[in-house]
């Protein structure tokens, strides 16, 4: 299982914004100054961000980019979904079928199942988990991420 670059850039870009002091936003040059990115890529993930309807432009000579919705209210299962950061989706199987037309297992696939199980855990765990959540230093961030966790290894349980 692989997290994009384009998935993980665009989360520190995300949690960049929602860190900012200022009600002006974060310009494109100011993010791919602090993030150590590329200008055209800060452009072509705040475009992303901003269709997905997570984060709005503020006008002006100093505008930049602002959340367009409390920290709390961002689900990061969302977030991933829009940058394509999905790890397992039901169209792989088709793109994926060998030297034939079709998956010589299309009918009765047992890794299918192990692969559809997989995203369907990773999803619940990202639907409880928050910009919000990842706000704050690395260890408070662990911590509240641990906690998050057990409880939804407890309910699977």
């Amino acid at each position: 299982m692989k997290i994009s670059s384009q998935d993980e850039y665009g989360l520190r870009i995300l949690l960049r914004i929602g860190r900012a002091d200022t009600e002006k936003g974060l310009s494109i040059p100011q993010l791919s100054e602090l993030e150590g990115l590329s200008v055209a890529y800060v452009g072509k993930l705040t475009r992303i961000l901003r269709l997905a309807g997570f984060i709005e432009s503020t006008r002006g000579q100093k505008g930049g980019y602002i959340l367009s919705k409390p920290v709390e209210e961002i689900k990061i299962n969302d977030v991933l979904n829009a940058l394509g950061g999905r790890l397992f989706d039901e169209e792989f199987c088709g793109g994926f079928s060998g030297k034939n037309n079709f998956c010589t297992n299309s009918v009765d696939c047992s890794v299918r199942s192990l692969w559809k199980i997989v995203q369907y855990a990773v999803d619940h765990l990202l639907e409880t988990i928050t910009l919000s959540d990842l706000i704050g230093t690395e260890g408070e961030t662990n911590m509240s991420l641990r906690e998050k966790l057990e409880a939804h290894l407890e309910a699977m349980l």
